[in-house]
């Protein structure tokens, strides 16, 4: 199967960073785990994933039990065991760095069983045989409603989830780089979620009280997994031209659409993993000259430190305490990107230093310095708290302070990952549940 832009070119410039596992090497790599009975791995998972029992079952050949031990912790168990930064987690905790050994490849056997699940069509198990009368609404189709949607039509609630673009699966389908998470991958696991008979309405977008209203009076309690909202703007002279580009958009439009053309020289402007994944992209869409601009230093940059290792061996050049000053244009297109030297002043603010202007050739700019939260949205909210512009909810069990509102993800974290989406979407499902189990009692 293509990517779903149809291009088969696109395929094979972006294949799989960490490719699957042989039957014959995930056995192999299976049988070196030490089944730690204090099983630090799982502890460093945010969905908590057995992971001894998952790994031990592959051990044994019963790739079933493998994946319905990992789909019990983490329904979007595939996606995660290629988009997680795992060195930072399950991995990073395995007791094997103590010896000075290679970790457990935690992820790959993670998504060795799950590849086994879905090649022979497993499904998702129930967890109630009774089907309820109340009905549930989802805004948003990322991985925390698809989460808690899952859970909640599992013990047999209607689940309804509500998402504003063509595709489910926000950013795994549209903003996780392809050669870790292809969108086809993102949408056969939302298939197990279709299965079970949650529905999904696409092109619907949830932005005033009256539409609130209305899900209110259809629905009996709504969960809030809308994620964030506009990509800050660089906020220069020259940053409308249409070849300054939010670097999600930019990735999103490679993984679903037409591919983008690519300039020869490309900034980047941002130094998280969203900048890393688009300045990676680039290199592979055929760019000679991709360079990150950020405006502090290395030890400062908020990208993993493997993914700033990965994108020098893509060949991405990185620039330190850099500011970007003003657009250069004409009418062929972008020029340069003038930049000047950065210091922090005597105040602890970011200023550009006086004289020390340059410029650096590029035809394409791509930024990636952060979201907006959705404030239009979740201010029309009735009885709802925010806090800096999050959610403010129950950590414990996503409750809003809104009794009918649940909320998680990155409207509630701020932009974290992916893996900690799916651990507020499940937690929220589990609360609604018991919310009505003790109503009923």
């Amino acid at each position: 199967m293509e990517n779903l832009s149809g291009n088969s070119e696109i395929a094979e410039r972006f294949g799989d960073l960490h490719p699957p596992l042989t039957a014959q090497a995930a056995i192999a790599e299976a049988n070196r785990c030490l089944n730690c009975f204090d099983a630090p791995c799982m502890g460093a998972c945010p969905t908590h994933i057995d992971v001894p029992r998952f790994i031990g079952k592959i051990a044994r050949e019963n790739l079933r039990g493998s994946a319905l031990t990992i789909l019990d912790a983490n329904v979007l168990g595939a996606s995660c065991s290629r988009a997680c930064p795992v060195e930072v987690l399950c991995e990073g905790a395995c007791v094997l760095h103590r010896y000075n050994k290679k970790p457990i490849e935690i992820a790959r056997l993670q998504r060795f069983a799950m590849d086994a699940f879905h090649r022979a069509g497993g499904r998702l198990p129930l967890k109630s045989a009774e089907m309820r009368a109340e009905k549930i609404a989802c805004i948003g189709a990322g991985p925390a409603s698809l989460a808690c949607a899952a859970e909640l039509r599992q013990r047999g609630f209607a689940v309804t989830v509500f998402e504003r673009r063509a595709l489910p699966g926000g950013l795994n389908t549209y903003g996780v780089a392809e050669y870790k998470l292809p969108a086809r991958a993102s949408l056969e696991e939302i298939e197990l979620i279709q299965a079970l008979g949650v529905e999904f309405r696409y092109g619907v977008e949830i932005r005033t009280q009256a539409d609130l209203d209305e899900l209110e009076r259809e629905f009996d309690r709504i969960f809030l997994g809308v994620g964030l909202g506009a990509a800050r703007r660089l906020g220069i002279p020259g940053d409308e031209h249409r070849d300054v580009i939010d670097a999600l958009e930019f990735i999103a439009r490679y993984k679903t659409a037409h591919p983008p053309q690519v300039a020869q020289s490309v900034a980047v402007i941002g130094a998280g993993n969203t900048a890393i994944d688009a300045a990676n992209a680039a290199r592979r869409l055929g760019a000679e000259n991709v360079a990150i601009l950020y405006r502090r230093s290395e030890r400062h940059m908020s990208a993993f430190a493997f993914e700033y290792e990965h994108a020098k061996q893509e060949g991405v050049q990185f620039q330190w305490r850099v500011i970007p000053v003003r657009i250069h244009v004409d009418a062929s297109g972008i020029k340069s990107l003038e930049c000047a030297q950065a210091r922090v002043n005597e105040a602890g603010v970011l200023e550009a230093v006086e004289g020390t202007a340059f410029h650096f050739d590029c035809q394409q700019i791509l930024y990636a310095i952060g979201q907006s939260p959705l404030l239009e949205l979740l201010s029309s909210v009735r009885g709802i708290e925010l806090s800096n512009g999050r959610v403010a909810v129950d950590r414990a069990t996503g409750l809003t302070s809104n009794p009918k509102y649940f909320a998680g993800g990155d409207c509630v974290n701020g932009g974290r990952e992916v893996v900690d989406a799916v651990a507020d979407g499940k937690r929220a499902g589990v609360a609604v549940a018991q919310a009505f189990e003790v109503v009923h009692a």
